[in-house]
Formats: structure tokens, C-alpha cells, sequence
């Protein structure tokens, strides 16, 4: 039996004014995800403890304030992308794969643990 290939991405557009990531792969998948809940589910080990501990996985100014923004993403390999954070963070790696997933099935997979911290 022939193990099944997972789908490639074909395009990557941050489209920073509407506040998304929007993804096509070669099997007709495409869709956008919303940078909010990309940066809500960093995969990196830092972000998963935090939300394992039931706090925020980025800094929020002295009045609470969350402030959002992406500094730069880049394509890691051909498996996944990077993205830096406009506080610095960029240890989260998202696989492809599980964009993937998350695009057609309109949720946030579990993904693979992606970073070593902060």
C-alpha cells in the first residue's frame, strides 16, 4: 500500500491589512487563517506552556493591551513557515501539513512542537 502524499503549498500570501495568511496547495485547498489565531496557536514550546498554564502567549502592555502585529514570515524548507512577531518572538515553526488541516477543516490542528523557547 502506498503511503499517502500530503498536499504542497503552492502559495503564501500575508495579506497584513486584513490581518491574515492566506494559503493555496496543490489539491484545490485554499483558504485564509486569521493572524490572530495563528499567533494564538504557535507551536513552539514556549507558547504551548503558556497556554497549558492558561496565559496569554504574547505580551501585553502595562494596560493590558495585546497588540498584534507580524514583523516577516519565510518559508522553512519546504515543509513549513516561519513567522516573526512584532515582540520578537519566532521560534514557532508551522508545518505546512497542519496548515493544511487547519484550512480544510477550519480548525487548529494539534501541531508538532516546533521551537525550543522564547
Amino acid at each position: 500500500m502506498k503511503p499517502q502524499r500530503s498536499a504542497d503549498v503552492t502559495r503564501v500570501t500575508v495579506d497584513r491589512p486584513a490581518m491574515r495568511l492566506d494559503l493555496v496547495f496543490d489539491d484545490g485547498t485554499d483558504g485564509s487563517i486569521g493572524l490572530m489565531a495563528l499567533r494564538l496557536h504557535c507551536p513552539c514550546a514556549t507558547c504551548r506552556a503558556l497556554r497549558q498554564q492558561g496565559r496569554a502567549v504574547w505580551p501585553t502592555t502595562a494596560t493590558g493591551e495585546q497588540r498584534l502585529g507580524l514583523r516577516d514570515a519565510a518559508l522553512v524548507g519546504a515543509w513549513g513557515l516561519g513567522v516573526t512577531w512584532d515582540d520578537g518572538h519566532s521560534t514557532g515553526i508551522y508545518p505546512f501539513e497542519s496548515l493544511h488541516e487547519w484550512v480544510r477543516s477550519g480548525q487548529p490542528p494539534a501541531m508538532p512542537d516546533s521551537g525550543l523557547g522564547g
